[in-house]
């Protein structure tokens, strides 16, 4: 991998991991039109840790005082009232799912499945339509506060539809917060949130493919990394002020044209 083909992807994988449109889908994408070597699965999910990252910056007060209410609702059973508590555990809860799925199928869902373009197409698609029903039918009145037990186990199940190549850890838990009724912020937020136990272990996972040598290099996976966490960081930011007042058509839109466009030019022959 050139550095320049390490900036480029980092700064992909940096503005498009949060927003409902695949970082990895674009990470597979973007090297095939501009005719560069895949970076590959481990390259994307180390990465990731770097986006990861931002979260866990942005969000520390959040985390820590949801941390904190973990903490204290161990030993205290009035804690166990507090809004931090349950998000605490619905966190836990809805990682299971894609923790489960993801071990029970990693030998189904190898390389060559998760870097096949007409499937990413086709999920960019899928997953783009569900998300316009969404936006349409989703009551949108619900906080993050309104959470319940059953939200976390059907978000968690969203979470883990990303094992799916193309439809987007965070679409299609937004997807599914709307839905349920959430808020399009509330239904952002728990995404972030539940997406930080689930990356982190699977950029560690993957972690010794890059040092090893088999994946696109260490020092070009460093760099990228670094570059996706500070746009990370930026598109959070942009994200959460963009969702109050804007639907998410726009991404809708987006999702469907990448996906149709990436299909015929498989089947005109133009990308492998």
């Amino acid at each position: 991998m050139s550095w320049l083909e390490a900036v480029v992807l980092g700064l992909l994988q940096g503005l498009t991991e949060f927003l409902p449109i695949s970082s990895s889908a674009h990470l597979r994408i973007v090297p095939a039109f501009l005719g560069w070597e895949d970076p590959g699965a481990a390259f994307t999910a180390v990465t990731q840790i770097g986006t990861e990252l931002a979260v866990l910056i942005y969000f520390r007060h959040d985390i820590g005082r949801i941390l904190a209410g973990f903490w204290h609702g161990l030993w205290s059973a009035s804690a166990r009232d507090t809004e931090e508590w349950r998000l605490a555990w619905y966190v836990g809860l809805g990682t299971i799912p894609i923790g489960l799925l993801g071990f029970t199928f990693r030998d189904v869902i190898t390389d060559d499945v998760r870097r096949n373009l007409p499937l990413i197409a086709g999920a960019l698609i899928v997953l783009g339509l569900l998300l316009a029903v969404a936006e349409r039918v989703g009551r949108q009145r619900r906080p993050i506060e309104g959470l319940r037990l059953r939200d976390a186990v059907l978000l968690g199940l969203a979470q883990a539809a990303a094992l799916v190549p193309g439809v987007s850890r965070s679409g299609g838990t937004i997807t599914a917060g709307l839905f349920l009724g959430l808020t399009r912020e509330a239904a952002t937020r728990f995404s972030f949130l539940l997406a930080i136990p689930a990356v982190v272990l699977s950029g560690l996972f993957t972690l010794p493919d890059v040092v090893s040598g088999t994946g696109p290099g260490p020092l070009q996976t460093a760099v990228a990394t670094v570059i996706a966490f500070v746009v990370g960081y930026a598109t959070i930011a942009w994200l959460l002020r963009y969702v109050v007042g804007h639907s998410f058509l726009p991404f809708v839109v987006y999702r469907v044209v990448l996906g149709t466009v990436v299909l015929a030019l498989v089947g005109a022959g133009l990308i492998e």
